[in-house]
């Protein structure tokens, strides 16, 4: 009996199946383009082309989407049908196959507004409990896509598992500001203190909530590197978060200074991950403290799955001002 993957050539589904086949677990992975890890190319949005993908699946693990890259190449439609539809079309098929277990990757972006600190406030402690408000068709369309999740749970007792994911890509900030005053690693080692997930962290998650949907039933979670900050950290981090950060990890500055490395002055939020700890069995391994403990022993921080993987981009084009555009093209 298999799970399924959505979404096979892009990061995450590639890196899951990469790890099911690794360890002989039978997997199916589909996807619009095909990849090494695509058995059947086709789209989430034909909901014939779905039903035919659930024979013999106990588990679906539904990583496609359009993210947050495509808001500018892509209609407004196109996210509904794609992430809306497409996931509907997945639960239903899902349910009446009998699939025992179904993991829908969302994101963080569905908290959207809540996301940043106001002038002189504090920085956010974003769990679970802080209500979402999108701001953007991505994350409107991902939290509508977490409801359809909720009702076929309720409705059908399909249980489904939500894990909000934190940032994982490995391509550059779409942000000019931060691609000039960072270099990419530097950019990203700083992002796991807060806002980062490394993919290796990111698929034994998704596995262990395909392993426990049937018992826990429903649920949502943030998925993300373990912080080392703490609720009364948070004044301090929008004032001055590198001294929070010397003063957790004496070490740091020296780690820094040699690779000519500097922490964020500020941090607006922090993703907390601990009820995914508590309830999942998850132990995400690549933090803050391992980036360290890699330039301690100059090496690479990244996982090794994470480096086989590698950056896949999200369009079929190259772009001048950033690795995806941030605002639409003129007529």
């Amino acid at each position: 009996m298999a799970i399924l993957v959505t979404g096979s050539a892009g990061h995450l589904g590639e890196a899951i199946l990469r790890t099911l086949r690794r360890h002989g677990c039978p997997a199916r992975g589909i996807d619009l383009k095909p990849s090494r890890f695509t058995d059947a190319v086709g789209s989430i949005v034909d909901p014939a082309f779905v039903r035919r993908q659930m024979s013999g699946v106990t588990a679906v693990i539904h990583t496609a989407t359009l993210h947050k890259p495509h808001v500018a190449t892509h209609s407004k439609q196109d996210f509904v049908d794609t992430n809306v539809t497409g996931t509907l079309n997945l639960l239903e098929a899902a349910a009446d196959a009998g699939v025992k277990s179904f993991v829908f990757t969302s994101t963080t972006s569905a908290f959207g507004s809540q996301l940043r600190a106001g002038a002189g406030q504090a920085a956010v402690w974003v769990t679970e409990d802080l209500p979402p408000v999108p701001k953007n068709i991505y994350g409107t369309t991902k939290l509508m896509a977490e409801t359809l999740c909720e009702l076929f749970f309720r409705e059908r007792g399909l249980p489904v598992i939500v894990l909000r994911t934190s940032r994982f890509f490995p391509e550059d900030d779409d942000d000019p500001a931060m691609r000039s005053a960072y270099s990419l690693d530097n950019a990203q080692a700083n992002e796991l203190l807060y806002r980062r997930l490394d993919i290796a962290d990111a698929v034994s998650a998704h596995l262990l909530a395909a392993e426990r949907a049937p018992k826990i039933g429903f649920a949502r979670y943030i998925v993300s590197a373990t912080t080392p900050f703490e609720p009364h950290h948070l004044a301090d981090l929008t004032r001055d978060a590198a001294s929070v950060v010397r003063a957790l990890y004496p070490d740091c500055a020296e780690l820094y200074a040699a690779r000519g490395w500097r922490l964020f002055p500020e941090i607006d939020r922090v993703y907390v991950n601990a009820r995914a700890r508590r309830e999942l069995g998850w132990h995400p391994e690549f933090d803050f403290a391992h980036v360290l403990h890699s330039l301690r022993g100059n090496g690479d921080f990244r996982s090794a799955l994470a480096r086989e993987v590698g950056s896949k981009g999200y369009h079929d084009m190259t772009f001048d001002d950033g690795p995806y555009p941030v605002q639409l093209p003129p007529d």
